[in-house]
C-alpha cells in the first residue's frame, strides 16, 4: 500500500476490514459526498444516485474479499462484466462507472492512492434514443384538466391546489426547467412585470427565461388567489409551496405530475422530464435559435441540446408522411 494511502487511512479511520463487517472505504464514502454537496454543488438527487452506485460496487468487493483501494482497471472490469451477465441495461452500467470513476479520481485527487484504476475504462456503447415529447393535443389535455374551463366554454371552480398545479405545469412547459429547478424557484425569482424568472440550474447555476402570457397568466393567478391560503400563516421564499405550506419537493411535484397524467388520460411512462424535452423541440420546430434554447435549458454543451434538432425533423417527416398526398 502506497505510503499516503497509509497515512489517509490511519487518520480517517480503522484500517478496512475486507470482506466482512462495515462497508470497505465507508470512511472515505462520507468525505466524498461532503465534496460533492459542499464543492460541487450537487444535488440530493445526484448524491443519492451516488450512494446507491458505490455502495453496490462496495458490496460487490466485500463479498469478494477485495479490498477496494488496491484493486486494478482489470477487478473494475469484472465487476462490469458481472453486471451485463446479470442483463443491467447499457445506461445503468454506464452510470455505474461514472460514479466509480469520480470516486477513484476522487482519492488519488486525495492522495488515498497512488494511481487511478478506473481512468483507462470505457462503458458499453448506448444506441441514441430521441427524447420522448408529449403531442400537442395530449398537453393541451394536460394544461386543462386544472384549469378554470372545461373547454367547452363553460366555466369550473378551482381550488387553491388546482390553480398551483396549473401554474406550476404551465411553467414547466413555458420555460423547459427541471424538476429542481421548478422546486427552488422563489418569490424573487419571478419578474411577473418582465415577463421572465430567474432559476438556479446543475452546480447552482443561474440563468434568465422569459415566459409566455398564459404561463404568466396561471402563475399571477396562483400567487395572488392561491399561495397565501396554502401557506396558512407561515412565511416562505418558495414560489411553489405543498398543501402544508412547505417548500413543494421534487419527489411531490413528480407525484402531482405523475396523477395528473393519469387523470388526463395520457400514457403513464410520462415524467416531468419529457415537459423539458417537449419545450426544446418546440421551441426548435418553431424556428428558435439553437444557441438561445442551449441557454434557456441551460445546457453547458451544444451538442446536448442538438439531439432535440433530431426529434424536430422526426416531427416534420411524421407530419409530411401524414399530409401529402404521395407520402
Amino acid at each position: 500500500m502506497p505510503e499516503s494511502q497509509n497515512n489517509a487511512a490511519s487518520s480517517m479511520g480503522s484500517p478496512i476490514d475486507v470482506g466482512r463487517g462495515p462497508l470497505p472505504c465507508f470512511e472515505y464514502l462520507d468525505a466524498f459526498y461532503r465534496d460533492l454537496s459542499f464543492e460541487r454543488n450537487a444535488s440530493e438527487h445526484t448524491i443519492r444516485a451516488y450512494r446507491i452506485d458505490l455502495e453496490d460496487f462496495l458490496r460487490w468487493a466485500q463479498r469478494n474479499k477485495l479490498n477496494p483501494l488496491t484493486v486494478h482497471h482489470k477487478i473494475l472490469r469484472r465487476y462490469l462484466g458481472e453486471l451485463d451477465r446479470a442483463r443491467y441495461q447499457r445506461t445503468t452500467i454506464n452510470r455505474r462507472l461514472s460514479s466509480i470513476r469520480a470516486f477513484y479520481r476522487w482519492l488519488n485527487l486525495n492522495d488515498v492512492i497512488a494511481d487511478d484504476p478506473a481512468s483507462v475504462l470505457q462503458g458499453p456503447k448506448v444506441p441514441k434514443r430521441l427524447p420522448k415529447v408529449i403531442r400537442p393535443e395530449e398537453m393541451v389535455r394536460l394544461l386543462g384538466l386544472y384549469a378554470s374551463s372545461d373547454g367547452e366554454g363553460g366555466s369550473r371552480k378551482q381550488s387553491d391546489e388546482d390553480m398551483r398545479n396549473l401554474a406550476l405545469l404551465e411553467f414547466l412547459y413555458a420555460c423547459g426547467a427541471r424538476v429542481s429547478e421548478a422546486s427552488g424557484l422563489t418569490v424573487d425569482g419571478v419578474d411577473f412585470e418582465l415577463g421572465q424568472v430567474k432559476v438556479f440550474g446543475k452546480g447552482s447555476k443561474e440563468r434568465i427565461i422569459p415566459l409566455h402570457d398564459m404561463a404568466l397568466e396561471a402563475m399571477r393567478t396562483y400567487y395572488l388567489s392561491a399561495r397565501q391560503n396554502l401557506l396558512n400563516g407561515k412565511q416562505s421564499e418558495w414560489f411553489f409551496v405543498s398543501s402544508r405550506g412547505n417548500q413543494m419537493g421534487t419527489d411531490a411535484i413528480r407525484r402531482m405530475f405523475k396523477a395528473s397524467i393519469r387523470a388526463a388520460g395520457l400514457p403513464d411512462d410520462l415524467t416531468p422530464h419529457d415537459m423539458r424535452h417537449t419545450f426544446a423541440t418546440d421551441m426548435l420546430s418553431g424556428g428558435a435559435n439553437l444557441r438561445s434554447v442551449q441557454e434557456m435549458l441551460g445546457h453547458a454543451s451544444l451538442s446536448t441540446t442538438q439531439i432535440y434538432t433530431h426529434v424536430s425533423i422526426e416531427r416534420l417527416k411524421s407530419a409530411h408522411s401524414q399530409a401529402h398526398p404521395r407520402a
